[in-house]
């Protein structure tokens, strides 16, 4: 990631990462129709649309109208795309696909303009959380288009196979938790060291072949498998596998996704194992003990590529791939898949680091430390890369199996 930019290498980094954003947001609109715009798949989830028009309504409350202190030009938008301002179930009543583009695209073009006369250095924590806002919206997006409709499309050409079970020696000793970069968001902040015991942490993520074990030998009738929390859940859901699953062996080295943080849990029940905690999570995934410093991503401080994991560059990735087709994206310690394919599951409630600042609003970050969201680390195969990286924190509630997520174990 370019971190240390000229005034005018840093405007033009932004003018140019904004415009590629939006392409890339572009293209998931043009391959909607209006029913898909404006159909709320799932309760807890707004339609696609609405979170496209809440990508053009923040950038212009943030840059245009406090930052450029220009007037409101979409008044009649404040309320519908506010993320307080409607329920979810309000809002399907949407302006169509040709007037939403017409609303992304008149901002955008008021935002470069502003871009490229303001003085850039204060405006760039607000430009780097404005691009990562969009893509995170763009990914929940794809969550949307998955729960009305989930295809599933084999890789184009043979991949690794069969990758070994085996677990990796984390040894004990302290690293650095967290991220002071520009990049990072409020709650990633601020760095700090956490000392960890010696533990074991599996290589890769859970495959589906190796929860269909799971599944085949009962473990969604075996009560001892479940936490109490967790049992109560299934039996009001009464679910039998994950919200994605496939019975297809061609998926069998694929992560498994769309599991539950109980799903998860029982399956390491299952094994005799557990969940890792998010620190025992990020160590694994970012710590290099030779330098003695923690890395940007697992492979270093190059920007995520397909090189190194499965992300969102383009549409045309659609799909995870085998747990053990990036070995360049590896850790120091050897984790694999640990950026891309899937987010994963960790033990640890979504808290506040000591000495946390919220930002830019208290809504963001700080509503949620509320002792009932669990921490996802790493990232998906929707993820775009300016949302990547091995710091980044993403919070679910435990129940939730709708998100593109799955999870590795850990043992003492």
């Amino acid at each position: 990631m370019i971190l240390e930019l000229s005034k005018y290498s840093l405007r033009d980094y932004f003018i140019r990462g904004f415009q590629e954003c939006r392409t890339q947001t572009l293209e998931l609109l043009d391959s909607l129709d209006e029913e898909t715009f404006c159909c709320q798949a799932h309760p807890d989830f707004s339609p696609v649309g609405w979170h496209l028009g809440h990508i053009a309504y923040t950038e212009s409350l943030w840059l245009l109208e406090r930052g450029a202190k220009q007037a409101c030009m979409f008044p009649q938008y404040r309320k519908l795309y506010a993320a307080d301002g409607l329920p979810k179930s309000e809002r399907v009543k949407l302006p169509s696909i040709e007037e939403t583009r017409n609303y992304l695209n008149l901002v955008r073009e008021k935002v470069i303009d502003y871009l490229k006369v303001v003085d850039i250095e204060p405006q760039e924590k607000l430009c780097r959380f404005l691009l990562q806002h969009e893509s995170q919206h763009c990914e929940t997006a794809c969550i949307v288009l998955s729960l009305i409709s989930t295809p599933l499309h084999l890789p184009p050409s043979p991949l690794p196979v069969n990758p070994s079970p085996d677990m990796i020696k984390i040894p004990a000793g302290e690293f650095e938790m967290g991220s002071n970069s520009p990049n990072a968001l409020d709650n990633e902040r601020a760095a700090h060291k956490v000392y960890l015991d010696t533990y074991f942490i599996d290589r890769y993520p859970i495959t589906s072949g190796k929860y269909r074990e799971f599944i085949e030998f009962g473990g969604y009738e075996k009560a001892q498998y479940w936490s109490d929390a967790g049992w109560k859940w299934l039996q009001l859901e009464q679910v039998k596998h994950p919200k994605y699953w496939s019975n297809d062996g061609a998926y069998d080295n694929h992560p498994v996704m769309g599991v539950s943080y109980y799903e998860a849990e029982a399956y390491a029940n299952f094994v005799g194992k557990r969940l890792p905690t998010e620190a025992e999570w990020e160590k694994a995934a970012r710590w290099d003990e030779r330098a003695n410093h923690s890395r940007t991503y697992p492979w270093g401080e190059q920007e995520p590529t397909q090189e190194f994991c499965n992300c969102s560059t383009s549409l045309s990735i659609s799909q995870t791939a085998p747990v053990n087709a990036y070995p360049n994206g590896q850790s120091a310690y050897g984790m694999y898949d640990a950026l891309g394919n899937v987010w994963e599951w960790t033990n640890s409630w979504f808290d506040a680091y000591q000495g946390f600042e919220y930002y830019p609003y208290i809504g963001y970050s700080q509503v949620y430390f509320d002792g009932e969201h669990k921490v996802l680390k790493g990232s998906s195969w929707a993820t775009r890369p300016m949302a990547m990286r091995a710091s980044f924190r993403n919070w679910y509630y435990p129940h939730v199996r709708q998100i593109f997520a799955g999870f590795r174990c850990a043992s003492d």
